[in-house]
């Protein structure tokens, strides 16, 4: 081989190699990290809970029946106004009639022989009486004597006898003339049907429980929400705060009521622990009804023109190597002190830490209590860059 031709493979070599070196120090090398901020803002800011919830009357009665039987008509239906003590049923009475007429009967029966009773107490009374009058003179067997005390005694009984069944009797025709009565079925209470669940000719049973006839609302004018609020939120929850709901049936329109009370009997769906806090609602245009699902909205804290930050900036956590300590940041909530947290705001593109004290929050934005940190700071919420971590790593939630 001349010197010529080694001295070109050699180049060769070199250049091949130069490139070689620079394709790998370039693969190697990571892009700038970069950092998403935002600013810390000066404003209102709103803590709140959301529930659901479902409207119904404060007061809803059902309305049934006592007595077995055909219904013979209906003098109500959906919708309808009714006053208490208004007639807005009846169940077919021949039955009942008939059983009236028989205690009746029986009453009479019993009435008759309790006076024959009597007639024979008064007469076996004073057959001893004379038995009596006799045997002071010694003009009658002491054995005539005693027949004629039993007699007399046996009377009375039979005179007691008589009474009871005539009580007994009464007691039937007082229990007849009442069943008679109810099958005229009146409404309990001033209010509006809301639902009729039979129909004329269908034949109610009243063995084992009362069917229900109608569904009455009390006033539909005054109105609750009974919503199911999470474990986690009820503790915000008082009775006597406001409340705010929408329902879908007016999408744009805000209703407004009040807390009445937070019941403690707990519901428990799949493991999830919920309370019914109560609203009472005014419906004075009866707009609002039975049934309709409510978003429910609880103020419990406000505050005007103060320091918030996005809580995005609470869950930033810079990447370890960053930082250079290897404890990726070193920032959480500190035990015995979860309103203590920290932000970070770029000092010469590097991430500093800035301890803040917290105050209420909206879901979205957090109120800064206390901390060295003023309005239009940029404060970092996120990273950027194949050389960071995951970002699903560098988050921790509130």
């Amino acid at each position: 081989m001349t010197k010529r031709r080694l001295y070109i493979v050699l180049a060769v070599v070199i250049v091949a190699a130069a490139f070689g070196i620079w394709r790998w120090r370039a693969g190697d090398a990571k892009p700038k990290l970069q950092f998403e901020t935002s600013k810390v803002e000066q404003g209102k800011i709103v803590a709140k809970v959301t529930a659901s919830g479902t409207l119904s009357a404060i007061v809803t009665v059902q309305v049934g029946s006592q007595v077995s039987g055909r219904i013979a008509a209906l003098y109500a239906d959906f919708n309808s106004p009714v006053k208490k003590g208004q007639l807005i049923a009846k169940i077919d009475p021949p039955l009942f009639q008939a059983s009236v007429d028989q205690a009746r009967a029986n009453l009479a029966a019993a009435q008759g022989n309790l006076a024959k009773a009597k007639v024979q107490a008064v007469d076996a009374r004073r057959q001893y009486q004379r038995q009596k009058e006799l045997a002071a003179r010694q003009l009658n067997a002491q054995a005539d004597l005693d027949t004629a005390q039993a007699t007399a005694d046996g009377a009375d009984a039979q005179v007691t006898a008589s009474e009871g069944t005539v009580a007994q009797t009464r007691a039937a025709l007082q229990s007849a003339e009442v069943n008679l009565a109810y099958t005229n079925i009146l409404s309990p209470t001033s209010g509006t049907v809301i639902s009729r669940n039979v129909d004329v000719g269908q034949t109610v049973a009243a063995s084992l429980q009362a069917p229900t006839i109608f569904v009455i609302a009390e006033d539909l004018a005054k109105m609750q929400v009974d919503t199911s609020v999470a474990e986690a939120d009820v503790g915000r929850l008082k009775a006597g705060m406001p409340a705010s709901f929408t329902v879908d049936a007016y999408p744009g329109e805000t209703f407004r009521g009040q807390v009445r009370q937070i019941r403690n009997a707990p519901q428990t769906v799949q493991n999830v622990v919920t309370y019914d806090a109560v609203i009472d609602v005014d419906n004075p245009e009866f707009k609002l009804k039975p049934g309709m699902t409510a978003n429910v909205t609880f103020v419990y804290a406000e505050k005007d023109d103060v320091l918030k930050v996005p809580n995005s900036a609470l869950r930033f956590r810079p990447p370890p190597a960053l930082l250079g300590d290897g404890k990726g940041g070193g920032a959480g909530v500190r035990p015995g002190a979860p309103e203590r947290r920290t932000v970070w705001t770029l000092t010469n593109d590097r991430p500093e830490a800035k301890k803040i004290k917290t105050g209420i929050s909206d879901g979205s934005f957090t109120e800064i209590a206390e901390g060295d940190i003023k309005a239009g700071e940029l404060v970092i919420t996120d990273a950027l860059g194949a050389g960071s971590p995951n970002l699903q790593n560098l988050r921790r939630g509130l």
